[in-house]
């Protein structure tokens, strides 16, 4: 699989496995389905994991880490956030979680970006995955805690890229502004952006894509389906946008969207995947899966050709921004 390097020479491949279904995100994700996802994500080439604390309150971190301890470490990147540190509550163990992810409420999140806590959450980290170091750690979604994890947060994070503990630092949000902001108050490698950079929605381009080409800073996007809409080849008349029910003038668009796609031989969902690699500052794009046949589909997805027609007339109808055409997908 190819891959993108970051201005330290980070090299990540263009497609990564987010693990948030390992957490068992909405529904149980079986051990043979975890195993079935790794492995075939690796099998496909896939050498970069992403993870979080957050992701069924440690659950994700712990399968992710025990699928891959008995593989080559210096073959695959790894990704965690820090923020939401995990405290105790026995108390509420008899409950589900309330933050989509189907485990016991055995813990509840408590968004910390002082130093002290970064320091712990990362350590709590290893200790669940059970590995010898951590290569890319994000902020995670700091928007509303931004003042201290812009300042303290991140000053926390670059310390110990500077010490060699960390590869990589940066932060992971659903917006693009404190994104944007992020870059030019400290000195990130790496922003995983969600749901900002799609072909239904353009805001990343406006203000985060071009700072982050001018100061090098790669982009790693998440949330190319926006939460749903993108995901099919025809969208569903529930579809979601954004977790929430997607409006009917974006359902509308995304048919719009597939039919063109449709006439060129190509599918929404691959499409929706393809057209972010077009931007010279993307440098991965994080899918989460479930299970071998999922995992699989992504890595499909993500090796369709869409020819160049399909981007000129979408931008030609209006249906999406149009962007430099500087990545490999194109036909």
């Amino acid at each position: 699989m190819r891959t993108r390097a970051t201005a330290r020479g980070l090299e990540l491949t263009e497609l990564g496995l987010g693990a948030a279904q390992l957490g068992n995100l909405y529904r149980e994700t079986t051990d043979d389905e975890v195993v079935e996802t790794v492995d075939a994500a690796w099998d496909a080439g896939i050498r970069y994991f992403d993870t979080a604390p957050h992701y069924g309150l440690g659950l994700s971190e712990r399968r992710l880490g025990e699928q891959l301890r008995s593989r080559p470490r210096d073959e695959y990147l790894i990704s965690t956030k820090v923020g939401k540190m995990l405290v105790p509550s026995p108390e509420r163990a008899h409950l589900r979680d309330d933050e989509s992810y189907d485990v016991p409420a055995d813990h509840r999140r408590v968004f910390d970006f002082s130093r002290d806590a970064v320091l712990r959450s990362l350590e709590q980290s290893l200790e669940r995955l059970g590995l010898d170091r951590i290569d890319i750690a994000y902020l995670h979604d700091a928007e509303n805690h931004f003042e201290q994890a812009s300042t303290e947060g991140i000053s926390a994070l670059i310390e110990l890229r500077e010490q060699g503990v960390l590869r990589a630092v940066g932060a992971g949000m659903n917006y693009a502004a404190p994104l944007a902001e992020l870059i030019r108050r400290a000195d990130v490698d790496l922003l995983m952006c969600a749901g900002r950079f799609t072909l239904l929605d353009g805001e990343a381009l406006d203000d985060l894509m071009p700072l982050a080409l001018e100061r090098r800073v790669g982009i790693v996007v998440a949330g190319v389906y926006n939460s749903g809409l993108l995901g099919r080849a025809r969208p569903k008349p529930d579809a979601t946008f954004d977790y929430g029910p997607a409006p009917a003038e974006l359902i509308a668009r995304a048919n719009q969207i597939a039919d063109i796609c449709e006439a060129h031989g190509v599918t929404l969902p691959a499409a929706a995947m393809n057209y972010v690699y077009r931007h010279p500052a993307v440098v991965s794009v994080v899918m989460g899966a479930r299970g071998g046949e999922q995992t699989r589909q992504n890595v499909e997805r993500y090796e369709t050709a869409i020819p160049d027609a399909v981007w000129r007339e979408l931008v030609a109808a209006g249906l999406t921004r149009e962007i430099s055409n500087m990545g490999e997908h194109s036909a």
